[in-house]
Parts: C-alpha cells; sequence; structure tokens
C-alpha cells in the first residue's frame, strides 16, 4: 500500500494547469497524494479557485491576498474574509505574509493586510498561511503580537527562512511546511532547521507549479510530487517514510479540522 499524503499548498488555478486538473488529480492519486489544498492569492479569483474545489473530491482551498500583491489588489476586510469560510471547502485563510525580498516598498501595507488576515482566521479558527521572505523581524514581532490579542492556528508554508524565525513560529504553537526547497542539494541548512522542529508540527507541500524537487526540478511542479519532498522529510526526521507520511496526515488534519472533517456530499 502507497502511504497517502496530502499536499498542503498548491495553485491548481494557474495557467500551467489549464486543460490538465484530471490529469494531475489523477497523477496524485497514484503516487498517494490523495488530498490538496490549492490556494487563492487574490481575492478577485475566488470564484475560479472554487470551483476547481467544487469539481474535484479531493481538492480544497483557501483564500486571501498574497503580500507581493498587497499594494496593487483591494484591501481584503475581515468580513470578507470570514465570509467565505461558509464553504465547506474552504479550509485556510490565506496565503498572506510579508515579502520584503521583491516587494519591500510595499511593507506598510503588507502588515497591514497581514493583520487583517490574522483577525480572520482568529475568528474564523481556519489556519492563518503564511508567506515569509526577508522579513523575518517583523513577521516574528507581528505574529506574537497578534497571538497576544488571541489565539489562532499557523502554518509557516514553503518555509525557508531562518531558525529564529521558525523557532518564534514554533513556540506560539504553530506549524512549518517543507516544500521541495527542502530536498535541493544547497538546502542542507533548511533541512537541520526542520530537523530541530517537532515532527508533530510538519507538513508537506509542493507550492506548485513552482520548486519542484529533483528529479523534476527546472520543470513544472504538481501535487504528485509532494510523495520526493515527503521522502526527504522521512530522511531528514531518520523515519521509514510510511511512518513520516502517516505523521503529517496526522499534522494536517489537526491544523486543517474542517478538511479532516469534510464529508462528500456536504
Amino acid at each position: 500500500m502507497t502511504p497517502n499524503i496530502t499536499d498542503s499548498h498548491c495553485h491548481l488555478d494557474f495557467p500551467d494547469f489549464e486543460g490538465q486538473l484530471d490529469q494531475i488529480v489523477a497523477n496524485a492519486a497514484e503516487v498517494g497524494v490523495t488530498r490538496m489544498v490549492t490556494i487563492c492569492t487574490k481575492l478577485r479569483l475566488e470564484p475560479q479557485v472554487r470551483a476547481i474545489a467544487e469539481a474535484h473530491a479531493p481538492v480544497f482551498y483557501a483564500a486571501g491576498t498574497h503580500p507581493m500583491s498587497a499594494a496593487s489588489e483591494p484591501l481584503a476586510s475581515t468580513d470578507e474574509l470570514i465570509a467565505l469560510a461558509d464553504h465547506p471547502k474552504f479550509v485556510g485563510i490565506g496565503e498572506t505574509g510579508l515579502d520584503y525580498h521583491y516587494t519591500a516598498e510595499s511593507a506598510d501595507i503588507q502588515k497591514k493586510s497581514l493583520r487583517i488576515h490574522i483577525d480572520a482566521a482568529r475568528q474564523t479558527g481556519l489556519p492563518l498561511i503564511i508567506h515569509a521572505r526577508a522579513a523575518d523581524d517583523d513577521m516574528a514581532r507581528i505574529l506574537a503580537e497578534e497571538h497576544k490579542q488571541g489565539a489562532y492556528s499557523c502554518v509557516m508554508h514553503c518555509f525557508s527562512s531562518s531558525a529564529a524565525l521558525a523557532h518564534a513560529a514554533l513556540d506560539l504553537g504553530f506549524y512549518l511546511s517543507m516544500s521541495g526547497i527542502a530536498t535541493f542539494p544547497k538546502s542542507q541548512e533548511v533541512r537541520d532547521i526542520f530537523a530541530t522542529a517537532p515532527v508533530d508540527r510538519i507538513l508537506v507541500e509542493t507550492d506548485a507549479p513552482y520548486l519542484a524537487p529533483p528529479p523534476y526540478r527546472g520543470k513544472r511542479n504538481e501535487p504528485a510530487y509532494t510523495a520526493h519532498t515527503a521522502r526527504k522529510g522521512a530522511e531528514v526526521f531518520a523515519m521509514d517514510y510510511a511512518d513520516f507520511a502517516a505523521q503529517t496526515q496526522k499534522n494536517f488534519e489537526r491544523l486543517f479540522s474542517k478538511a479532516a472533517a469534510y464529508k462528500v456530499g456536504a
């Protein structure tokens, strides 16, 4: 039996997958990726992302305003995000966060947007999905400040930041998600950070169509390739693949409890 795993973060609405979603979902199922969360990064595109989740049984979705779009897209409201949570397959808030690598000039609006998303996560009980790049100090500070205002759950998606940010997030009870970056030969530092984390706080993802792991590096990523990242994760934690896969499933279902509770036809 192939162990089941979940691609906790992908972008199935991107043009890379146009007209191919049935095959993409089938490819994933063949290697044990029996569930995936597709992420809407611009709220005006939420209807088409929702439609993908509605059309494909293994697909759930989340929505928010990506930090790199925070200045060019309308500012989300807490009420707008909360309203999306009425959908049975809407399971997370985001992705949101801070990106000072590409869009440092919009730091102020990014921080405002981030706090709105955190408030929505707090009020809905759905996990916050965080993108963090070159903004570790502000990210750690805001996550902690907001947590003091009221608890919420969170995953640091595609984690490749500093050990300090990893431990700041873990100390708040948050999760780290392992992407194809963790499989790259030059990513030993990232692997070392994951190795210091509790294994019950680890998720796996693709961030497809980006960051394909070897042997597909440089090509389009897809949810099926989560299996390659999960196998590297098993090595990092010195676990059998089946045991690591089972642990990440438990972790996903603990954090994304709405997806775990979903029943077909609900």
